[in-house]
C-alpha cells in the first residue's frame, strides 16, 4: 500500500473529502497521546485531550500553511492544549536554586549517560522527569524521545531556537542534579 503524504490528505479534507483526515489520525494520534500524557502525568486527561487536539486540529485544518510540517502543527496544537490544561492544576514542581545549576558542569549528559543500563539510573531519570514543570517535561521529551530538532520544538513551543538550547541545557541540568540527589540518598551521601 502506497504511503500518500500528510499534505496530500490535507489537501483532500479541505476538498470536502473528510475521511482523508482518518490516516492522519491514525498516523499521530500515539504520539500525540505520548506527548500529552508525559506533560499531564494522567492517562484519562491525556485520551480526553488527545480527541480536543484532533477535533481542533480537523475545524482548524484550513489555517495549516506547509510552512512546517503537519506532524510539528498538530505537535504545537497537542503541547499548547497540555500545558493549558496543567495549568488548570496545581502540581508540585522542584525549584533547583541558580547557584546549584551553575554548580553542574557542562559534560552532564556524559555523567548522567554512564550506567546508562543501570535499572536504578533509568528508575532516577523517571522520577527526575516527574519532577520537572510540565513544559520542561515536554521540550526535553521532544528531544531525546521524539528526537526532534531544535528548530521544530521551537515552532511548537513558540520559542526561540536559541531560547530552546538554552533551555534544554539547563533541563538537562536540572535531571543531573535531581538524580545526583537520588543517589545521594540511595547512599547515604551528604552535601
Amino acid at each position: 500500500m502506497k504511503r500518500l503524504s500528510d499534505n496530500y490528505y490535507v489537501e483532500q479534507v479541505l476538498y470536502g473529502e473528510t475521511e482523508s483526515f482518518a490516516p492522519l489520525l491514525y498516523r499521530y494520534s500515539k504520539r500525540v497521546f505520548s506527548l500529552i500524557v508525559k506533560i499531564v502525568g494522567n492517562r484519562e486527561d491525556a485520551e480526553e485531550l488527545t480527541q480536543d487536539v484532533f477535533v481542533k486540529a480537523y475545524r482548524s485544518l484550513a489555517t495549516f500553511r506547509a510552512d512546517s510540517s503537519f506532524s510539528t502543527w498538530i505537535y504545537r496544537i497537542a503541547y499548547n492544549m497540555a500545558i493549558s490544561a496543567t495549568r488548570k492544576k496545581a502540581h508540585n514542581i522542584i525549584s533547583i536554586d541558580e547557584s546549584v545549576l551553575s554548580e553542574a558542569t557542562d559534560d552532564t549528559d556524559d555523567m548522567m549517560l554512564e550506567d546508562s543500563n543501570n535499572e536504578l539510573r533509568i528508575v532516577y531519570l523517571t522520577r527526575a522527569l516527574e519532577q520537572l514543570s510540565p513544559d520542561e517535561r515536554a521540550m526535553i521529551l521532544l528531544f531525546y524521545k521524539e528526537n526532534m530538532t531544535m528548530e521544530e520544538i521551537a515552532v511548537i513551543t513558540g520559542f526561540t531556537e536559541t531560547n530552546v538550547k538554552t533551555k534544554i541545557f539547563r533541563i538537562r541540568k536540572k535531571l543531573f542534579i535531581l538524580i545526583r540527589r537520588m543517589e545521594e540518598n540511595e547512599y547515604g551521601i551528604e552535601r
